[in-house]
């Protein structure tokens, strides 16, 4: 009896280790190439929604810090560094600025993971409802 026992729970912690029920981790890490697919804000109004993005800008990572994008024509390459939840984007062209930055060149993030996505929220912009952007990730 007692061996039976003891294989019984031997098959049960097995089947209990190698089962992901389904679910799949979420990638936390920010490497790879990231497309603009929806943004958050209002239009004037009190009700804030998610509106898609037809053909938006991509964001690619580096692991040695560097970035390329194709948001701005003026400037495409910089280097990022991370601080917490704080993404700071520091593009690299000789005075590049979209004129909404402070300082010139250098875009701060607030960022999370959420459902497979990463969520930016700029700290150079007032938005009174929020306003944040929505990125998926599309390739390493």
């Amino acid at each position: 009896m007692k061996t039976m026992i003891l294989i019984l729970s031997m098959l049960l912690s097995f089947t209990n280790c190698n089962s992901d029920n389904g679910a799949k981790e979420q990638d936390n890490s920010i490497i790879g190439i990231w497309k603009l697919i929806e943004t958050y804000g209002s239009d004037g109004g009190s009700n804030p929604l998610w509106t898609p993005v037809d053909n938006g800008y991509t964001y690619t990572f580096h692991e040695n810090g560097s970035f390329t994008s194709d948001r701005f024509s003026e400037c495409s390459e910089g280097n990022y560094s991370i601080s917490g939840n704080t993404l700071t984007l520091d593009y690299g062209c000789d005075g590049f600025t979209a004129g909404i930055e402070i300082p010139e060149g250098i875009f701060v993030e607030k960022y999370i993971f959420k459902n497979e996505n990463m969520i930016l929220s700029p700290s150079y912009m007032n938005c009174d409802e929020g306003c944040e952007y929505k990125f998926k990730k599309i390739g390493q």
